[in-house]
């Protein structure tokens, strides 16, 4: 399995389908809201410097990766965070370490760019909090969710 921090541009295009397993496997409410990512955002964002792809690679092939938002924080201006927008590892490849190696790839790289705090979204359904615990994240805060209308 083969790391890397690789530019969004060259990555959009193989990362579609796997966003679509991905949604598929944990997203809430399908029927109502469905998968429709803004492309152009996440190109602004590259562009500006604040999206960083970092991604799991078999034999060439994508089969995970671990998207994040690096920016100063609004609340401590003088730190940079990053926020996890995405974390997706193929079920075919779970089994193993790939994941851990993942998380572990990414977060070396962010602190190498003097990130003060890495923030990871856990889904409850597909809870993978122990894994994060045992890498040395802490669990600060849960996250609510209401549907409107």
């Amino acid at each position: 399995m083969d790391f890397a921090h690789e530019a969004y541009a060259n990555v959009k295009d193989e990362i579609k389908p796997l966003l679509e397993q991905h949604w598929k496997e944990i997203a809430l409410h399908q029927d109502e809201i469905k998968l429709e990512p803004n492309w152009n955002a996440y190109a602004q964002m590259a562009s500006v410097g604040s999206l960083r792809v970092y991604t799991a690679r078999k034999n060439g092939e994508l089969v995970g990766y671990f998207v994040v938002f690096v920016m100063p924080s609004l609340h401590y201006r003088r730190f940079m965070f990053a926020n996890n927008d995405i974390l997706f590892l193929k079920k075919s490849e779970r089994k193993g370490t790939a994941g851990i190696k993942l998380i572990k790839f990414a977060v070396e790289s962010l602190q190498a760019e003097n990130v003060k705090l890495i923030n990871v979204n856990v889904k409850k359904k597909q809870d993978f909090g122990p894994i994060l615990e045992r890498l040395g994240f802490e669990h600060v805060e849960d996250h609510w969710q209401l549907k409107a209308n």
